[in-house]
């Protein structure tokens, strides 16, 4: 039982077939041979084991055919004894399909074949086991399906290919990444090399990653949001250097500056992706003007932006109203299927209800594929195998201490499942990413209704994909803009965080990832959404949020002289601690002070996207006084709400 305790399996597939290349086997050359194929981390080490089951598979009598045949009708049937000729005389170890799965084996020869069987047990069975760290390379190839065929470092032969003939090779490959870095050779685009950093700072990594024993590449892909850190060891060094691509990285030992250029793929951020960063050295933006925030729109409100079926109107100033002070709660069930896009502004309450029939059939429809699939369908979905194991986990600890999701068998928990199974239903490809889950929890907590939500967090989805795909482009391009953003409105803050070589902000990446979801109390994460789902006062007004926060934040950070480690605990102890009303009302200041600049820097313009502020919206002269603007008011004319027309100066300078 200790032993057991010890050994933890990461990977098990079924079906992997294997052609014994020991003179000694029982069953002759002829047999094809399955077996299980594991890895596991047993006493902090990984290994890889193949052990064959009892039964072979007579190819004797199989259909065969040379590596140049073009089609079945030119394959020949084939006696056991020029089977087995054949066998002996290509010098290539490989294999072919036809068209009813009938398998050929060709022997490749090594002069050293011996060493690499040395590392192996139970040869004579066609059984072996070998440590990752002594892998050398893995060739992949595609014969009618895929067999890879694994080298290992202090021998020239190769073990005997595996043949994944019911799929799996690619799961495997990825729980080897798990451990060790596999790079495609520069001479052959099919062969991976293997590169396995050291233990101790693989298992420094994995400390930082909760109750998950992933590797850091495979952390920041899943579950990069649950990340903080802790411990703030030189990890966080480490972290830093695959960010910037410092001098320091060249440094350190090969195997792990390879690992660090695989911590998160696509933000290897560099100045030479950022416009302007050489060019603007100073921009005086004036003082910030102060801005005040109204009450929530009320239901009442609601309804006289309706006209008599259903169709809702002015809607920019509604949308106004909405961002100055965000939903009364009644109203969010309603009003966020209008800010998310699931149904249109324009639309009327007939249209709407059709447009709802519609997509409960078609969200059932969904639901059903995951329903009906059978369990040994779902054995041989590695993929859905996987998703819904992730989301059964995540379901688990989302939102537990909020009533809508508190206790055992509650059916709040029971609708989040289901939703997240089908939305892998509804994007296979991005399927389901730890995260995803804290994004649909309010959803659903405010809609009450499996259907709307699902199709609500579709739209929310929509918004936040690129945040989730393996590449993290979303990621990479918020957090560029985010730092363009601080040196424009602090540089000597920004540089500060520069010096502490946290330039690149990237303790705000659970901020960005779910947009806060982890920072904010539950109804200031409704609150904050809602306002920032209306599009205004500018594009991306998420990362003057993020500024807002560090604005508040700066003088501490900078006055106690926090370093690297320091600065990444104070970010995340803010948890919980802020205020959304202080923090939106800081938000909407720092724009209108950006926008207030008449030479805007292309790449603030970029970010922030065309004529952003809130002026240039119609409104209704004769609407009620609740929902026109207080600081507004007085500047309607002709239904046309004009700008603040802020004074604040702007001076520029350049580099000539």
């Amino acid at each position: 039982m200790a032993a057991d305790a010890l050994l933890k399996v990461v990977f098990e597939h079924e079906g992997v077939f294997i052609h014994p290349s020991s003179d000694e086997d029982a069953v002759g050359q002829d047999s094809l041979v399955s077996g299980s194929l594991r890895v596991v981390d047993k006493d902090a080490e990984v290994i890889v084991e193949y052990k064959p089951v009892e039964e072979t598979v007579d190819t004797s009598n199989m259909l065969c055919a040379g590596k140049d045949s073009s089609s079945v009708m030119e394959w020949d049937q084939v006696s056991g004894e020029k089977s087995l000729h054949l066998l002996e005389s290509q010098q290539s170890y490989e294999t072919e399909w036809d068209m009813v799965n009938a398998v050929s084996f060709k022997k490749k020869s090594c002069s050293n074949g011996e060493g690499s069987l040395n590392h192996c047990h139970e040869r004579s069975r066609g059984a072996f086991s070998f440590a990752v760290s002594d892998l050398r390379s893995i060739t992949v190839k595609e014969e009618g399906w895929t067999f890879l065929v694994l080298k290992l470092k202090d021998s020239c032969s190769s073990l005997p290919a595996l043949h994944f003939h019911h799929g799996g090779s690619r799961e495997f490959l990825d729980s080897l990444r798990r451990f060790a870095l596999l790079s495609e050779a520069p001479e052959d685009d099919t062969c991976l090399m293997v590169s396995t950093p050291n233990r101790a700072l693989s298992q420094s990594f994995e400390n930082l990653l909760d109750d998950n024993n992933f590797g850091l590449v495979q952390k920041f892909r899943k579950d990069p949001y649950v990340t903080t850190l802790g411990g703030f060891s030189k990890v966080t060094n480490y972290i830093f250097d695959a960010f910037r691509g410092t001098e320091e990285q060249h440094q350190r030992p090969p195997e792990e500056v390879e690992l660090l250029g695989e911590v998160i793929p696509g933000l290897e951020i560099n100045q030479q992706e950022e416009p302007g960063f050489e060019v603007i050295t100073r921009i005086d933006l004036g003082t910030r003007p102060e801005v005040n925030r109204t009450g929530p729109l009320s239901s009442e409100d609601w309804i006289r932006h309706q006209d008599t079926e259903g169709r809702m109107i002015n809607i920019p100033l509604l949308k106004q109203v909405i961002f100055k002070g965000g939903l009364c709660h009644a109203l969010r069930k309603e009003a966020w299927k209008f800010l998310l896009g699931y149904v249109p502004w324009d639309s009327t309450l007939e249209e709407r209800k059709v447009l709802q029939r519609s997509r409960t059939d078609e969200y059932f429809r969904m639901k059903l594929q995951w329903k009906s699939v059978s369990e040994e369908q779902e054995r041989r979905n590695s993929r859905l195998r996987d998703y819904r194991s992730l989301i059964e986990k995540d379901v688990n600890r989302t939102d537990r201490s909020n009533r809508f999701y508190e206790g055992m068998d509650n059916p709040g928990l029971v609708l989040l499942h289901d939703i997240l199974m089908t939305y892998c239903m509804f994007d296979f490809d991005l399927g389901y990413v730890q995260g995803m889950s804290d994004l649909l929890s309010p959803i659903l907590y405010v809609m009450e209704n499996e259907v709307d939500a699902f199709w609500c967090f579709v739209c929310f989805m929509d918004q936040m994909h690129q945040n989730f795909e393996e590449q993290m482009q979303g990621m990479k391009t918020q957090l560029i803009q985010l730092s363009t953003l601080l040196r424009l409105l602090d540089l000597s803050f920004w540089n500060y965080l520069e010096s502490q070589d946290s330039g690149f902000l990237y303790f705000c990446f659970r901020w960005l990832l779910i947009r806060f979801k982890r920072e904010l109390s539950f109804q200031d994460v409704l609150r904050l959404w809602e306002v920032m789902w209306t599009g205004l006062p500018c594009d991306n007004f998420h990362l003057l949020v993020c500024c807002a926060i560090l604005d508040s934040e700066k003088q501490k950070i900078m006055e106690e002289n926090y370093g690297f480690n320091e600065i990444l605990k104070h970010i995340n102890e803010l948890s919980m601690k802020l205020d959304i009303e202080d923090i939106l009302q800081k938000a909407e200041g720092i724009c209108e002070q950006i926008t207030s600049c008449k030479d805007l820097p292309h790449s603030i313009s970029a970010i922030l996207g065309p004529d952003p502020g809130l002026d240039s919206e119609v409104c209704d002269c004769a609407a009620s006084p609740a929902l026109r603007p207080p600081q507004r008011a007085d500047a309607c004319s002709n239904g046309l709400l004009r700008g603040s027309g802020s004074q604040h100066g702007c001076r520029v300078a350049f580099i000539s």
